[in-house]
């Protein structure tokens, strides 16, 4: 077989920082990476971004050299992206903090509202289930992400973990200030309202956690190649014939619900905020659908069914 050369150069300067001789054709970007990790170990894999133009997209581990639109001679740009962090373990310190954080209030512990003892406990029934559907709701979170999801990328830039635990424990310790507040006021419409929000809220996290396992059941062999997930046999799970993201449709869904039960403008807030993060990454995943399957099936919109 005709070996290739590869020349590792630095994205910003140009610099040459290594010459791989006799690489063989089908020898991965992650071997590539491997071999640059030799001779550079303070540059492990998860914290390289091999590309093929010093300003595009970072190559997959999984992408074949000879597959590549480069000669027997390749050319190829090291970023480095810094110190990394598992996903699992991100995720479980992201969770873990709302969990807590909202007990704090839950509680009223005297530093937080400065009370006597006779507003320890809330008069409204709502407050309670509010505590209860919080705390499952992050409790799911924690199992799934033990249990449940396979990451297409094991890391994460480990300077990211402050910003993402700002916005999830920061938000938790406002929602929970103000629903456990001894001046809380309960839903206007009483047990209606609340019934219906318990009741939805519910179903979009029963859907939510069937949608994450049937995109795990993809990568259950282990692969990193992306696949066009189908609805199958679970109900909930025939959202995916009318959005790409149907995960993302129920955590809405769920946030809303809770901003129903507990008529909270916070909860309201933080909704709309998540509503709005959630769809730029499912525009994103869907783009990367159509990009990647021609035979997508046409009629899925990234995460609200016929609309967006």
């Amino acid at each position: 077989f005709v070996s290739y050369q590869v020349e590792i150069l630095d994205w910003k300067t140009k610099e040459q920082l290594c010459f791989l001789d006799k690489v063989e054709p089908n020898a991965t970007i992650r071997e590539i990476r491997l071999m640059f990790h030799k001779l550079y170990p303070r540059w492990y894999p998860a914290r390289q971004s091999i590309k093929l133009d010093p300003k595009g997209k970072s190559l997959r581990d999984e992408e074949i050299l000879q597959h590549l639109p480069v000669g027997t001679t390749a050319t190829l740009y090291f970023k480095d992206l810094g110190p990394q962090i598992g996903w699992t373990t991100v995720f479980l310190i992201e969770y873990t903090g709302p969990l807590f954080i909202y007990f704090l209030f839950y509680f009223r512990m005297p530093f937080v509202y400065g009370l006597d003892e006779r507003f320890t406990a809330s008069p409204h029934p709502v407050v309670n289930l509010a505590c209860i559907c919080h705390s499952f709701h992050y409790i799911k979170r924690l199992i799934e992400t033990i249990f449940v999801h396979r990451f297409s990328h094991g890391t994460m830039p480990l300077r990211n973990i402050v910003k993402n635990c700002f916005y999830y424990w920061g938000f938790a310790a406002w929602l929970a200030y103000y629903i456990n507040h001894p001046l809380y006021t309960p839903p206007s419409y009483g047990k209606k309202q609340i019934n219906f929000a318990v009741i939805m809220f519910l179903l979009c996290e029963a859907g939510n956690f069937s949608i994450n396992v049937a995109l795990s059941d993809l990568r259950r062999d282990g692969s990193k190649t992306r696949k066009i997930p189908y609805p199958t046999k679970n109900p909930f799970t025939w959202l995916f014939f009318f959005v790409s993201c149907p995960n993302y449709t129920y955590e809405v869904g769920t946030w809303i619900s809770f901003t129903i039960m507990t008529q909270c403008v916070p909860v309201g807030l933080f909704t709309l905020l998540c509503f709005i993060q959630m769809t730029i990454w499912a525009k994103d995943k869907h783009y990367t659908y159509l990009r990647e399957f021609k035979d997508y099936p046409s009629l899925r919109m990234p995460i609200v069914p016929f609309l967006l």
